[in-house]
């Protein structure tokens, strides 16, 4: 084996173990904590003041909520390393196909074009939605 190819695989071998320590160091790929009701009811407050939450649906994974306000829905998922905000009208959100235990929301967004949240079942039933506040 030539000297050069050596050394060069040396510095290449010592430049990635460098970088690997330095994301573990840096924990860059720390997961994020799953949302609850309470959490997902603050983020759609940040995202949506003054929108009165009537019920909300926190995934099973804690991935991503599915809230009814009003004629909307509101809709959380998870994208990267945090939450993104959408609203899409309560009827597409109802009318959305439910598979496997995960709803498909078509948001229609570049940016965030689907949002998948595991639900326990979907659409929910006719009973009364209970009142929460998005504050």
């Amino acid at each position: 084996m030539p000297e050069g190819f050596a050394v060069q695989f040396a510095a290449s071998f010592a430049a990635v173990a460098l970088l690997v320590g330095l994301a573990a160091w840096a924990k860059i790929a720390k997961p994020m904590t799953p949302l609850d009701d309470a959490r997902a009811l603050k983020l759609l407050a940040d995202e949506f003041p003054g929108r009165t939450v009537e019920q909300i649906w926190v995934a099973v994974d804690g991935r991503g909520a599915l809230a009814k306000s009003g004629a909307a829905a509101l809709v959380l998922c998870e994208v990267g390393d945090g939450y993104v905000a959408r609203h899409i009208p309560w009827a597409q959100a109802i009318s959305s196909s439910f598979r496997d235990g995960v709803v498909k929301l078509d948001l229609s967004d570049v940016a965030a074009p689907n949002a998948r949240i595991a639900l326990q079942s979907w659409p929910p039933s006719s009973t009364p939605p209970q009142d929460k506040r998005a504050a």
